[in-house]
């Protein structure tokens, strides 16, 4: 035997079918045709009526004979338009929610940080302070000097 266990089919001889299985296969089918369309002609009218109430999907293999529930399979249950409730709030996902958070305590730190209340407003004031406070030495410095300047052409002047 090969590896795998799996069997080789070259070798072997061919399968033909039988003449007379596939007439008899024809007939088989035929009468089933045959019942069918006669079963459908004298309860055709019965058959319109149910019809019209229920409208089910034509099973294919083994479906039409075994009744099979899937437990895992979730059906699709259609709301009508009265059920649907638009004034109710929409359900956020969560990465929603996180973001609509996350933009509110943004919102939140920038008011605080306006008003001069968070620590980082209050080290940028601080250095604002200084910063001004030098800039109105220099300023002063400059002054000054400029009135010495003034003040000493006025004397060379004079």
């Amino acid at each position: 035997m090969p590896r795998g266990g799996k069997k080789s089919h070259k070798g072997r001889g061919k399968q033909f079918s039988n003449p007379e299985e596939i007439d008899r296969q024809m007939r088989a089918q035929k009468e089933m045709e045959e019942n069918e369309g006669a079963e459908r002609g004298s309860s055709s009218e019965s058959e319109e009526e149910s019809s019209s109430d229920d409208e089910q999907p034509k099973r294919k293999g083994v479906e039409g004979l075994i009744e099979i529930e899937n437990p895992n399979r979730v059906s699709q249950k259609s709301k009508k338009v009265v059920e649907i409730d638009v004034n109710a709030p929409k359900e956020l996902s969560r990465r929603e929610r996180e973001e609509i958070e996350k933009q509110k305590a943004k919102e939140r730190y920038m008011k605080l940080h306006l008003e001069g209340k968070t620590e980082q407003a209050r080290a940028d004031l601080a250095r604002l302070a200084i910063i001004k406070k030098q800039r109105e030495d220099t300023a002063r410095k400059r002054e000054e000097l400029r009135k010495e300047k003034e003040a000493e052409e006025a004397k060379s002047k004079h």
